[in-house]
């Protein structure tokens, strides 16, 4: 018997129509879907794997600002991403990973227009930042004047260190880091320390179980508003973050707690002109807040590359001058680089660069050769040529 064609044909359409019927609904769904996943993009932040109370790369501490991120990110019903890079210095951190499009926000940065305004536009604030004066649990400061007679470790080339170099009446320790600060104060080589506050309380509240009482200070050059960064262009998402904030407060005042940050009222002192060079001193991986001016270069031979020697007095100055100075004006013979020539003499170059690409952990210099070229190296190099002393008086 043959089959029956127009029977066969009306199948055979019903069923291409139920096909074509099903491929164009999955046409349609599938860009909807499509374009939704795209808008949800993630909240990309910056931040340094190594820089705690702050931030870290530990799923376990976190750290202050990526804790902060994470809540943003909830809020805004976004995912989170991280751009790391070890902020060994401030600008040009900002410029090479915010500015550079790496990221979207960057937690931390100094509220203020004098920070590479207006190529950066802030939030409102998220914390309050400085130094601290650290004692002993029974020992309460409420002024300068209470130093007096006292033993106090200040950090080189800080606030703190300027505000008391005028008072005989105050015995100086200097100290390169909040953890030299600390370990001064604990060893009773110190009686207070007045260093880097978030620092000082993390290590109060991890290495020293809470012994010692830490004090905020206020005053010019000693705190100032910390907030979260953006490119100028990004005023849409600095405009969300602000809406999301306010509901945030309760979370971000548990969270200063959790990571130590000093809390309570803060100690006034009276305005002190800050030096040029000044930094937070807040440790190899903490960003460097306080603008950097370059001075003129001292010593009479200038290298044959006038450039060169710019772009490396320039970097030194950004990076290097934390503890080494200034324009590599320093009163400290063991980190003075004005004498590399006399130390070392034909072996000077060796030594340069042996010890900025594998740094000195021991003595508290890192590694650079993941943050600087080659080039870079030869450029600070020919810097340092231009200061190097003429005797080892």
């Amino acid at each position: 018997m043959r089959p029956n064609r127009s029977g066969l044909g009306n199948s055979r359409r019903r069923a291409i129509a139920a096909l074509l019927a099903c491929v164009a609904g999955s046409a349609l769904i599938v860009p909807a879907a499509t374009s939704r996943a795209d808008e949800v993009k993630p909240f990309r932040l910056c931040a340094d794997p190594t820089n705690l109370p702050f931030s870290s790369n530990s799923p376990s501490q976190p750290g202050l600002y990526v804790e902060i991120g994470q809540a943003l990110a909830r809020a805004l019903g976004r995912p989170i991403a991280y751009d790391w890079y070890k902020s060994y210095f401030g600008k040009r951190t900002v410029r090479v990973t915010l500015l550079g499009k790496q990221c979207d926000a960057m937690i931390g940065l100094p509220r203020s227009e004098d920070f590479m305004g207006p190529a950066v536009i802030f939030s409102s604030t998220v914390a309050r930042e400085g130094y601290a004066l650290v004692t002993a649990k029974d020992r309460t400061v409420s002024g300068i004047d209470e130093l007096r007679g006292k033993r106090v470790a200040v950090q080189f080339a800080s606030t703190p260190q300027n505000l008391l170099a005028t008072r005989d009446d105050i015995q100086k320790v200097t100290v390169l880091s909040p953890e030299e600060g600390m370990q001064a104060l604990d060893r009773g080589k110190a009686d207070v320390a007045f260093i880097w506050g978030p620092v000082a309380g993390w290590l109060n509240k991890t290495v020293y179980q809470d012994r010692y009482r830490v004090q905020l200070t206020e005053g010019e050059g000693l705190s100032w508003d910390a907030a979260i960064g953006f490119a100028k262009a990004s005023t849409e998402l600095r405009d969300q973050i602000d809406a999301v904030l306010p509901d945030l407060e309760r979370t971000i005042a548990d969270l200063k707690v959790k990571y130590g940050l000093p809390t309570g009222q803060a100690l006034h002192f009276n305005a002190v002109q800050t030096p040029a060079g000044t930094t937070t001193g807040a440790g190899t991986g903490a960003a460097h807040v306080a603008s950097v001016v370059a001075t003129e270069t001292k010593g009479d031979a200038l290298a044959s590359n006038a450039e060169a020697v710019g772009q490396g007095k320039e970097i030194f100055n950004g990076t290097c001058a934390h503890c080494h100075g200034p324009d590599a004006i320093q009163s400290e013979r063991k980190i003075d680089l004005r004498l590399l020539r006399h130390r070392y003499g034909d072996e000077m170059r060796e030594k340069f660069l042996t010890t900025v690409h594998e740094g000195r952990p021991a003595k508290g210099m890192p590694s650079w050769k993941e943050v600087f070229t080659d080039s870079q190296f030869d450029n600070i190099y020919a810097f340092l040529l231009t200061v190097q002393a003429e005797s080892n008086d």
